[in-house]
């Protein structure tokens, strides 16, 4: 399938992926786990060009979780250093491309050095208008939701917002993509069948795709399968299809 092909395709606006595989791709062809994460960046950068020439707005990519504070110390600092080298490698390619880079999660926990680069790159590619890339550091589906609570708690403490008035849609205002459209699909690779505390409000209705193709080897090829996948689902909202026809009609 090549990208043209998709142009007769309904196409999500919002693609967020948990990129999963890295370690297990090195271990089977008897390489450092180190080895397996330099891959999975090769991969992102495809994934990312892939979607800018496709017209795709949102992609979110699920790069370090809360809980992945709790691998093996020398993997952590690792992951921290590729990070910043990659940061600092991509910038330049990434504001010629025109794509807006965004870090949600929880930050502050990130060394002086990488946080000065997070905030930078932020910077340098705010005004850019093209695909708006979401990179999830320190992330969970249930951090958000607290911090998002607390946000909340605190103006009701100060009188801002009473609790009679509060929405599904004034609490989604105060979570970390408050402003962009929610995940119309989800993919997740290397065969594992759960969505490990990533995005846990905005996925209610997206549709989810899994693959047991390791996150390294994922190429255009494996993007294109999604895209297929998601261009036959119907998206219902809980109505049903005589509903989604009338509204469509």
């Amino acid at each position: 399938m090549s990208t043209l092909d998709n142009q007769a395709l309904k196409l999500p606006r919002h693609i967020a992926i948990i990129m999963d595989g890295n370690g297990r791709w090195a271990k089977r062809r008897y390489l450092p786990r180190m080895l397996g994460h330099q891959e999975g960046v090769k991969a992102v950068r495809k994934v990312i060009k892939f979607c800018g020439e496709m017209g795709i707005e949102v992609l979110t990519l699920f790069a370090f979780s809360s809980e992945n504070w709790q691998r093996p110390e020398q993997e952590v600092n690792y992951l921290m250093t590729l990070f910043l080298n990659t940061l600092k490698n991509e910038i330049d390619k990434l504001t010629k491309n025109n794509v807006q880079l965004r870090m949600v999660g929880n930050l502050d926990r990130f060394n002086p050095p990488l946080r000065a680069w997070i905030d930078k790159s932020q910077a340098l590619t705010a005004k850019n208008t093209g695909l708006q890339l979401v990179i999830a550091v320190n992330y969970s589906g249930q951090w958000d939701i607290v911090q998002a609570a607390q946000k909340i708690m605190r103006q009701v403490k100060s009188g801002e917002l009473a609790t009679e008035t509060l929405t599904r849609e004034i609490f989604a205002n105060y979570l970390s993509l408050a402003d962009l459209p929610e995940a119309d699909l989800l993919i997740r690779t290397s065969g594992e069948y759960r969505i490990s505390n990533f995005l846990l409000w905005e996925l209610a209705y997206t549709e989810l795709y899994f693959t047991d193709t390791l996150w390294p080897d994922f190429d255009k090829h494996e993007l294109n399968k999604a895209l297929h996948f998601y261009a036959q689902r119907e998206r219902r909202f809980g109505c049903t299809s005589e509903q989604i026809a009338e509204i469509n009609a």
